[in-house]
């Protein structure tokens, strides 16, 4: 190597060594976050008892039980495991155990941990948990859920926090504030509600975008891993997020075929507090979770303040799917038309007991398959998914039987299953692309990985 080459060498070696050092001081310099601390002090006893009953309402708008209770475990002590791209995450304790939990946190150490993704030691939390969307949350529903998990809302348990399953150079956690800093600031503000039409339409928003974290599995990501959008000022705010525990999130959008413009306010509203409507249903355990402990939970108001601000959202016209009634399937399958279709005598063999040939059931009991968004989305997944594994429905207040699907991955092939699923996807008006055999072997090898995971095997007493 010639002096020249060698010199050359060494600059470069130089620079690299100086960029990382940049970048590793700004990833480690502090963040600064407004520091709420002390605004409404003095409370009488009256004033914290209200504050912490809304706070177990905030608690529950947020579904923080789901995340941070494991199955069979004490309500909030964590060890609940998140799947990711990079390894299993696990939920931490946050009842007010003082060893172990959030007993010694402040609440302006909540605030930072809560609304900045900050822990009490200045560690970067994983975006697992939604701290882009709790960013918009208010500052007193920020005290009422500290009154609630630190003053009398939450017993305290002595669980130690599981170490998560990331594997090493993945694990090592200062490169994540850099992803905190650059796409979760510290100087985002709660929601600035004066901006939309009517009150209603503003709670809405702000517990769609704030305390219901929708984005968060329902907004597709960048490769970078951020959400595309944080709310309505962009096209993919809600079009269908990632694949969570096998289940692909809907599309919310007001998109006819794969998404909710075909449902009414009520339609909406019905699914929320029970899992089910008129015509359709919640599809998978994640969103189960969701109903069965956050959303059937919450004040009538407040639900159709969500239906609201979900149907101003507008098509993304992005779907290749669409939907035209027809009676044509019913038609041939009553007068035994189609006898050469294989995914229609599949149909007659192992659904039309429940779902009849019309494919409409009885409504109330089963979904319906015409126009049903989850039959007609571009991704067909949660489909096969569902074929191979079953779901189930949850158990909720105003509809306590958690009606369930039974699987068919031990009688159907996967060349069967793709041709049975193609002609739901293509019955009674509905046109979605065809499905092959190697995505439903795709699909059977994760549910064979995850055990299939559903509500079928979850504990959701908590």
């Amino acid at each position: 190597m010639t002096s020249s080459n060698k010199k050359t060498l060494a600059t470069v070696v130089i620079v690299i060594v100086l960029v990382f050092l940049g970048v590793l001081a700004y990833a480690l310099s502090p963040s600064s976050t407004r520091n709420i601390d002390g605004a409404g002090a003095g409370q009488g006893a009256g004033d914290q008892a209200a504050l912490v009953q809304a706070g177990a309402y905030v608690a529950a708008a947020s579904d923080c039980i789901a995340c941070h209770t494991a199955p069979g475990g004490k309500p909030f002590a964590g060890g609940r495991a998140v799947q990711s791209p990079i390894g299993a995450m696990y939920s931490t304790n946050i009842t007010p155990d003082k060893a172990s939990g959030i007993g010694g946190y402040s609440l302006n150490d909540f605030d930072r941990a809560i609304r900045h993704g900050i822990r009490q030691d200045g560690t970067t939390l994983y975006p697992a948990m939604p701290y882009p969307s709790y960013a918009r949350m208010s500052d007193q529903d920020i005290r009422a859920l500290y009154a609630f998990f630190l003053h009398g809302g939450v017993q305290p348990v002595s669980a130690s926090n599981r170490r998560n399953d990331i594997t090493w150079p993945l694990s090592i956690r200062w490169p994540v504030a850099i992803w905190r800093k650059t796409f979760a600031p510290p100087d985002m503000a709660p929601l600035n509600l004066s901006k939309y039409q009517s009150e209603q339409l503003a709670r809405g928003a702000y517990l769609v975008q704030g305390a219901g974290h929708c984005g968060t599995c329902h907004t597709p990501r960048a490769l970078t891993m951020q959400e595309k959008a944080l709310d309505e000022s962009g096209a993919d705010f809600l079009a269908g997020g990632p694949l969570i525990d096998g289940w692909r999130a809907v599309n919310l959008r007001g998109d006819k075929a794969d998404g909710l413009g075909a449902w009414s306010e009520q339609d909406i509203v019905d699914t929320l507090r029970t899992g089910r409507n008129a015509s359709t249903a919640v599809v998978g355990g994640p969103m189960n979770d969701v109903v069965a402990h956050s959303l059937q939970f919450m004040h009538e108001v407040d639900l159709r303040a969500i239906a609201l601000y979900l149907k101003s959202l507008p098509a993304t016209n992005a779907s290749k799917s669409s939907f035209a009634a027809s009676e044509a399937t019913a038609r041939a399958l009553q007068a035994g038309q189609d006898r050469d279709n294989r995914g229609a005598q599949l149909y007659l063999d192992n659904c039309n007991a429940c779902h009849r040939s019309d494919g409409r059931s009885n409504r109330i009991t089963f979904p319906a398959l015409p126009g049903n968004p989850t039959v007609l989305a571009d991704d067909p997944t949660s489909l096969i998914r569902l074929v191979l594994a079953g779901s189930r429905l949850p158990s909720t207040q105003l509809r306590p039987s958690d009606l369930a699907m039974p699987g068919f991955a031990w009688r159907l092939s996967d060349d069967e299953t793709a041709q049975l699923v193609t002609f739901v996807r293509n019955g009674w008006g509905n046109h979605a692309s065809a499905v092959t055999a190697a995505q439903v072997g795709k699909v059977r090898q994760a549910i064979g990985e995850d055990g299939g995971v559903d509500l079928d095997k979850r504990d959701t007493s908590h």
